[in-house]
């Protein structure tokens, strides 16, 4: 059973904020603690202005979010570890090389091809993402809830 979530993408501030705050929202009741860190994170800064906007408008805060880096010791402390992109997993089997088997793509029952960064990318590219992590969050929320 998962009882700690981490969601990790590059800079801890559009994807896995977002993905952390819809995982929360959907696992609500369920015990299972959600977080979420950058394996180059942009440490204390709060989640980007475009994404924060966009999550607004679809009735998700990311209000107090402040970007944290990935640690081995963090990951262990996880029972399940999901990455936006392919490359991710990579980086953090080269950090945390015992984490491997806890390691999955955030986007594994959705199509498993990664989500791709939106930092510093159109309103519209950002609302696509917001889109692919909602129906990836919602996918891994109903196994997770069994």
């Amino acid at each position: 059973m998962f009882r700690k979530v981490l969601v990790v993408c590059v800079g801890n501030i559009c994807r896995s904020p977002l993905g952390e705050r819809l995982l929360h929202k959907h696992l609500e009741g369920t015990g299972i603690i959600v977080g979420s860190a950058g394996i180059a994170a942009l440490e204390g800064h709060a989640a980007d202005e475009d994404a924060a906007a966009v999550a607004e408008a679809r009735g998700i805060s990311l209000a107090g979010h402040v970007a944290r880096q990935f640690t081995a010791e963090m990951g262990s402390a996880h029972d399940l570890i999901l990455v936006m992109e392919p490359g991710h997993r990579t980086r953090l089997q080269q950090v945390a090389p015992q984490l491997s088997g806890r390691t999955m793509l955030f986007d594994h029952w959705t199509g498993g091809q990664g989500i791709a960064d939106p930092y510093r990318r159109s309103r519209a590219f950002h609302e696509s993402t917001f889109d692919l992590v909602a129906r990836a969050a919602h996918a891994w929320a109903e196994r997770l809830s069994r």
